[in-house]
């Protein structure tokens, strides 16, 4: 049991340097302007804010990733792959970045900016499955009661109901979480 935790273990570190090496490779395309006046950041706003939403979807996908293989068990093959196409989906983010910000966000590369993010989604579903068949036997219904919740929390007349719920559920590893 102790191998298979180190495999994960090491499995989730390296994805984890994946996608640390994702963000600094878009903060190496942010260059300062050449003007000293904040106009001249204000020319630069396609660079600013495609740099700003893509951070943010790494970000996001990355905290995914990382509470998904939580509950992994081991790193089997298949989920190995998996999570190859998934990084590798993940890694044309910087590009399109760039090359929205230097086109002024033209038509062809926001559409190709919006199709890396649909691939990134997708094989995500594809890991998702990948950890659901380690998960037999293991209460998968946690995480629908996980996304009832946070809708309840947005939905007016449920409010006062959602704060005060409180539930956890077991791990592979026998540890428990709470959602």
């Amino acid at each position: 049991m102790k191998e298979q935790h180190s495999k994960i273990e090491r499995f989730n570190a390296f994805s984890d340097g994946v996608f640390g090496v994702l963000i600094t490779i878009l903060v190496l395309d942010l260059r300062p302007p050449e003007s000293p006046a904040f106009s001249g950041l204000l020319s630069r706003w396609p660079t600013w804010l495609s740099y700003a939403v893509s951070y943010w979807f790494i970000a996001i996908v990355w905290v995914n990733h990382h509470h998904l293989l939580r509950c992994a068990e081991m790193a089997t093959p298949r989920l190995i792959w998996v999570n190859f196409a998934h990084l590798f989906a993940a890694s044309f983010v910087p590009f399109s970045t760039a090359w929205i910000a230097n086109s002024r966000l033209a038509p062809y590369p926001v559409a190709l900016y919006a199709a890396d993010f649909v691939l990134v989604n997708a094989t995500y579903i594809a890991l998702r499955w990948a950890v659901a068949n380690q998960l037999r036997g293991v209460d998968l219904q946690m995480d629908m009661a996980r996304l009832m919740k946070v809708r309840a929390s947005f939905n007016s007349e449920d409010r006062h109901h959602s704060f005060g719920w409180n539930s956890s559920t077991r791990l592979p590893d026998g540890s428990t979480t709470q959602i």
